[in-house]
This record gives structure tokens, sequence and C-alpha cells, in this order.
């Protein structure tokens, strides 16, 4: 005997070393400590209705309504159930189950004289309880909580992207009704001159060729026109796609001049690390996977399992409960040969943990290149904008010269055609600029984590 208990002793001191929690790696990727492109602070911290910055209250509805009824955040939302549900599962595992079995019986001769006849009546109180000896039932537990979090954290990013993707679908409709509209300016002023044109056909003083030159410009600026239509229709699609229904939002905004341009603090590179849900999430499944090579770990060690019960029986209803009878039992349990299936297990969860380790560095490093490209993507939108409209003026300028010139007859249709192609290009890129200075600052908010924060999870 005293052999055997200092074998069990030595059993549970080599096990409790072999399932010691696995320490979180704190090691994170060095980042700079400020961005390349720093933005004014004045505004202070990313708010989680970053979307009211633009001022429109059209893009504040379509907001609202996607959170509401958009099918992925649904999904996400329904994944947190689950979640929970296996949560409480888990830990339901760390109290012993205790069951009841009431029965009742009759029992008469067919034939013979046998003393049988008579009735029956039981109850049966049972449990069994596995000693957590190793801590495998509580990693189980943490690990279903680790899941959890993950879980909650990875709804909140999906919140972010559908938001954030309905900003800038509703951005590019916007954008692209204005391009129509510039596009149906520049075709009014084509089918104007094309209208002079013939008239000065008719008198003689313009040639074929100058009119059919000018027909093209016509059919050109058709053509252009009718394209952007389309990719107004497409956007709309995406638009409703993002928020869970099939036919196409109504969108009444006309010019981008009447959406604000956001000032957005970026802050600095290390708080990203309590800024993105998606880091947190990369986080949270890697404490799961912690928790589950202390479960494999354990799963190779003996387990000891209690099991009780209460009986009683009579032949009379009311006195079933009388004179009970209880049982203990105990019984311990070893893994001896499984063909390394043990092992294998162990070594898999401690792979998937260095795969999730390499996931939530990848997840900071990722985090501060979305950061870093959308400010340099503001910085050099900004520049292009104001180079942008000298370029405006001056096409402008080029192009009532250039009409004024050609109806007193000091300049061919060629200049003419010419200026108005570089006034529409010059306008409609102006547009495209403002689109997309906007549509970087809902990068750039996605990117800071929308105002996200763990207490607002």
């Amino acid at each position: 005997m005293g052999r055997h208990k200092a074998l069990f002793f030595t059993l549970l001191l080599t096990a409790g070393c072999a399932t010691q929690p696995v320490s979180l790696d704190s090691t994170t990727p060095v980042l700079p400590k400020e961005w390349n492109h720093q933005t004014a602070s004045a505004a202070g911290r990313v708010n989680q209705e970053w979307w009211l910055s633009f001022g429109s209250a059209e893009l504040s509805h379509l907001i609202e309504q996607a959170q509401a009824q958009s099918l992925d955040i649904t999904a996400a939302t329904a994944r947190v159930r689950q979640a929970e549900a296996s949560a409480k599962i888990a830990a339901a595992t760390l109290l012993p189950p205790v069951s009841s079995h009431l029965n009742a019986s009759r029992e008469g001769r067919i034939g013979g004289n046998a003393n049988v006849d008579g009735s029956h009546y039981g109850a049966v109180f049972s449990t069994s309880y596995e000693l957590d000896l190793w801590g495998g039932n509580r990693a189980r537990r943490d690990s279903a909580l680790a899941t959890l979090q993950s879980d909650i954290f990875a709804r909140d990013t999906v919140q972010l992207t559908v938001t954030t993707g309905v900003a800038s679908a509703w951005l590019q409709v916007v954008g692209l009704h204005e391009r129509i509209a510039i596009a149906n300016q520049s075709l009014h002023s084509a089918e104007r001159l094309l209208t002079l044109i013939e008239s000065r056909v008719r008198a003689g003083a313009a040639t074929p060729l100058e009119l059919a030159q000018q027909r093209g410009q016509v059919a050109s600026q058709q053509r252009s026109l009718a394209e952007l239509q389309r990719q107004v229709s497409d956007a709309q699609t995406v638009a409703a796609l993002l928020l869970g229904q099939a036919h196409k939002p109504n969108i009444s905004l006309g010019t981008l001049a009447d959406v604000q341009a956001p000032v957005i603090t970026s802050g600095l590179p290390a708080e990203l690390l309590t800024r993105r849900p998606d880091i947190a999430r990369a986080e949270a499944r890697l404490l799961a996977a912690d928790a589950n090579v202390l479960v494999a770990r354990a799963a190779m060690l003996p387990n000891l399992k209690l099991t009780g019960g209460v009986s009683s029986g009579s032949d009379r209803l009311l006195h079933t409960l009388d004179h009970p009878l209880y049982s203990l039992a105990s019984g311990l349990t070893a893994p001896i040969f499984n063909a390394g299936q043990l092992a294998a297990g162990r070594d898999l969860a401690l792979a998937q943990r260095e795969e999730l380790l390499a996931d939530y560095h990848m997840a900071i490093i990722a985090a501060f290149s979305d950061v870093e490209i959308a400010l340099n993507t503001l910085a050099g939108i900004d520049a292009q904008i104001t180079a942008q409209a000298e370029v405006l003026r001056q096409a402008q300028r080029a192009l009532d010269l250039a009409e004024n010139r050609y109806r007193a007859g000091a300049d061919t249709l060629l200049v003419l055609l010419d200026a108005q192609r570089t006034r529409y290009s010059a306008h409609d890129d102006a547009v495209q600029l403002n689109m997309l200075r906007l549509q970087a600052s809902v990068a750039l908010y996605k990117a800071l984590g929308g105002g996200w924060s763990m207490q607002s999870s």
C-alpha cells in the first residue's frame, strides 16, 4: 500500500506540472511611435456614431437601417448566442449532475402456484462526478468563454464592416449622381454647339468634317452618361445587399458638396491594440487555444470518477421512500494504450495555438497597415484636390476662350473640341477626387476601429 500511495502521488505531481496553464505570449510586433501622416488631434477620439460627422440625415438613416436588418449582423449575432449556449454547457461539467428515476411494476400469476402476485414501487436518485484533478474541465470552460468573447468581437467586426460599407456605397452613389449631372451638362453643351455648327454648315461657314466631329463628340458624351448610369445602378445594388434587402434604397442626395469632410484624429499606433475588434478577436481565439492545450494534456492523465445513489422501494406507494439504501463508489481510469491518439491531440492543440499566435501578430500588423494606407490616401488626395481645382479653373477659361474664338472664326473646331473634352474631364476628375477623399475618411474610421472599445461589447 505504501508503494501504491507513493506512485499515486507521483502521478499527481507529474500531471500537475504537465497541465500548467500556457502563458499568453505577451510579445507583440513593434509598432512605430507615430504615423507617417499624423492627423489633427483637436477632434478627439473617434466616436461610435462616426457617420454623424458627415452631416447627412440620409446616411444616418441608412446606417440605422443596416444595423437593424443586415443579414450579416443577424448571422453574427446568432453565432454569439450559440457560443453562449456552448459556454453554459462547458461550465455545467464543473458540477455533478443529479438524476432521478421512479418506477412502478406489477406481477401476477398466469398459471401455477408461484407466489408473485403484487405491486412494487421504487425510487432512485443517482449522481456521478469526475474530479477535475488536472484542470481539464475548467480549461474546457475557459476555452468556451474565450470562444464566446471571440464571437462577440467577430460580431462587432461584422457590424463595423457593414456600417462602413454602407457609408462607402452611399458616397459612391452620391458621387455618381453628381458625375451624371456633370455629364448631362457637358452633353447639353455639346448639343448646343452641334446646333451652332449645323447652322454654320448650312451657311457655308463650316465643313461637313467639323459637323461629323461634333456629332462624334455628342455620341461620346452619351456613351459616358450611359456608363455612369450603369455604375450608379450597381452601387445601389451593393447598398441594398448591405442593407439586407432586395430592392435598391432611395438615395436622393445629389451632390457631394452637401457632405461634410470630417476631421479625424488618428491617435497613436499603440492604441490600435484596444480600438480594433478584430485584434481583440484574435487575442480571444489565442486564449481559447491556450485552454485547449490544457484540455488535451489533461486527457492524457488518469481521471477519478465518483458515483453515488440513494434507492428505496416498497409494495405500497405511500411507503416507497421508507428505509432507503445508499451506495458510493469510485473508479480510477488511466489511459495505457491508444496508438498515440491522445499525444497527437496534444500536438494538434499546440500547433493550432502556434497558428493563432501568428494570426494575432498578423492582425496587429494588418491594423497598422490599414491606418497607414488610409492616412496616406487622405494626404495624397488632399494634395490632388488642391491641384485639380486649378486644373478645373484653367480648363473652364480655355473652353470659354476657344468657343469665343471659334464663333469669331479665329480657331478651328479641333481646338474647341479639345477644350470641351478637357473641361469635362477636369470637372469629372474633381468630383471623383472629392468622392475618394470622403471614402478614404470612411476607410480611416474603419481602420481606427470606428470608436469601438472593450467596454462597448
